[in-house]
């Protein structure tokens, strides 16, 4: 399994709304990354799997053109690949484990689906919740969480290292039962 989580590179972004999935991925292993042209990676295991964790270097809205590489870097096809990013139409607090679907309005997702020529690519959405009325979606996006967030986000984080676990263990649909429907609050 390889799990690639999108965000964009720098500091400027680290601790952004907008990468969630590379902070989940620092959640699973905070050390010990190595870089290739296109991407960062490591490895951890998981419920007695080699795991793959993959960060894109290109920015969100170029995530696809990292995935030909990491495909061929890992030996992987599409149906190996789960993909960790933000939804501002989910409520901080709620994931969406999917096996398909369309890109949903997030670019980093069209991205990818149009660099691999499928929508048949498993997916974890993180909800960051609604922005704030008046507030532009960019700024909400590149905003950072505030401490309250934080403390639901790493439960959220705890939940989706389990979701991985039944995703291994007995499958997407399995997780898919089980954690998107639950709701996790401080």
């Amino acid at each position: 399994m390889v799990v690639v989580g999108l965000g964009n590179p720098g500091p400027r972004y680290a601790f952004t709304r907008h990468n969630v999935g590379f902070l989940f991925l620092d959640f699973l292993k905070s050390k010990d990354w190595k870089t290739e042209k296109y991407f960062a990676w490591s490895r951890i295991k998981l419920a007695g799997n080699d795991v793959a964790l993959v960060k894109p270097l290109t920015y969100m809205n170029l995530s696809g053109l990292a995935m030909p590489h990491v495909l061929k870097f890992f030996n992987a096809s599409p149906d190996d690949i789960i993909v960790v990013y933000d939804d501002v139409s989910l409520k901080l607090g709620r994931i969406r484990i999917r096996k398909k679907g369309s890109d949903g309005g997030h670019n980093g997702m069209k991205s990818i689906i149009q660099a691999l020529g499928t929508q048949e690519i498993k997916r974890i959405r993180v909800g960051i919740g609604d922005k704030p009325e008046g507030m532009d979606l960019v700024d909400f996006v590149l905003g950072e969480f505030s401490d309250e967030e934080w403390i639901i986000l790493n439960k959220v984080f705890e939940v989706m290292k389990e979701a991985l676990e039944v995703i291994l263990i007995e499958g997407t649909e399995k997780a898919m039962s089980i954690y998107n429907s639950l709701e996790v609050r401080v």
